[in-house]
């Protein structure tokens, strides 16, 4: 599905060799440098002689190519149904089948009285993406309800290439749709299948991260963030994306425990060092989060200097923040930095991330999620669309 407008996918343009640049020193990485993890580990980070997101390229600056790493035996560019972590995923087909049925049913006419009646039964609920989720910007087959035996075909599906989810000749580098931008991912943040689409699946362990290799959210202006989350872990902390690998994060979105119960939340950082006084949080509580595909989006709007939390279009909550402070480092997909400590490694699946250089009102996050957000704004990012 998409906007109406198929964006490129080619392999992304890399940075000229030896110029340096953020996430991207010039010359040879120095030993413990900048990005390079001391001998010892820690959490998110192997053990010695194993980098987390090292990126280097060839002598010709064609593409990124990671530097050498232990193998990852059975990991292909389009992983089957038995790749690490599978078991965390959802069981789209069945979802998809069960939201048909019920589609079905609610369109049944009867005839009571010589009347014709529109039977609405209960439980016709759609699933998530292939049971009818749709988004903003996707405007083929707007109102489409796909069955899991007609799935659409991936967002590139007219264009010349079929879509892919990573850049040519790397496995392991989501590829930017809308701009420049990869995502690294980790070890056991592993690609698979979702339909005829793409997905990550994370293990909810340390290694269940992805980075891009620079920031790609700035901060200082407003932003919406958003993506479709399943969450497969009972308990803890659980990041779907944040921003900064310093001491602390800028952002984060995820699952987090909100009164005994887990429960999505958005939180910015207002202060250079993690300190709980100067987090701002808004929570969506009261909601099932195991096991429940959701689609969920972050604004931040710098004139009005507030922050919002959106599940499946609807507004949990916003709240006034401070200027949100300006982390250094990267994007993280399942992972957050607390007191220069990884943490919330994610459990579950995660695709359709996009980034927004604007802050979407209620109107437009309503209209996102029904597919009926319109030509504009585009994305400046995204990854595995659908």
């Amino acid at each position: 599905m998409t906007d109406g407008t198929y964006p490129p996918s080619s392999p992304q343009p890399e940075p000229a060799h030896g110029s340096g640049g953020y996430g991207f020193p010039p010359g040879p990485p120095a030993q413990n440098g900048y990005g390079y993890p001391s001998g010892d580990g820690g959490y998110g980070y192997p053990q010695a002689g194993q980098q987390p997101n090292p990126y280097q390229q060839d002598a010709g600056g064609q593409q990124w190519q990671p530097a050498p790493a232990p193998a990852q035996p059975g990991f292909t560019r389009l992983a089957g149904p038995d790749i690490p972590g599978a078991s965390d995923q959802p069981d789209w087909e069945a979802m998809a089948d069960r939201s048909e049925a019920a589609r079905r049913k609610k369109k049944r006419w009867t005839l009571v009285g010589g009347v014709t009646v529109l039977a609405l039964l209960a439980g016709g609920g759609t699933f998530f993406l292939l049971a009818g989720g749709s988004d903003g910007d996707d405007q083929e087959g707007t109102n489409a309800q796909p069955s899991a035996s007609a799935s659409p075909e991936p967002e590139d599906s007219k264009s010349p290439a079929a879509y892919t989810a990573t850049v040519a000749g790397d496995d392991t580098l989501l590829r930017d749709s809308y701009g420049s931008m990869g995502i690294r991912l980790g070890p056991d943040l592993k690609l698979g299948p979702l339909g005829k689409r793409f997905q990550v699946v994370g293990k909810g362990n340390a290694n269940s991260w992805g980075q891009s290799a620079e920031p790609v959210v700035d901060v200082t202006k407003s932003f919406t963030i958003t993506a479709r989350a399943y969450s497969s872990a009972t308990k803890g902390s659980r990041i779907v994306m944040s921003q900064g690998d310093g001491e602390s994060f800028s952002f984060e979105l995820g699952v987090n425990e909100v009164n005994g119960k887990q429960a999505w939340i958005f939180r910015v950082q207002t202060g250079d060092k993690g300190a709980a006084a100067t987090t701002r949080t808004v929570a969506a509580e009261g909601l099932t989060v195991l096991k429940t595909p959701t689609l969920v989006m972050a604004t931040y709007d710098a004139e009005k200097k507030k922050i919002a939390l959106y599940t499946d279009g609807k507004k949990a909550g916003e709240t006034d923040v401070p200027p949100i402070w300006q982390a250094p480092g990267p994007l993280q997909l399942g992972r957050s930095k607390h007191h220069n400590i990884w943490t919330g490694p994610w459990q579950g699946a995660l695709h359709n991330i996009k980034i927004y250089n604007a802050a979407f009102s209620a109107e437009q996050a309503a209209a996102y999620k029904e597919g009926k957000l319109g030509p504009a704004p585009k994305p400046a990012h995204a990854w595995l669309l659908t």
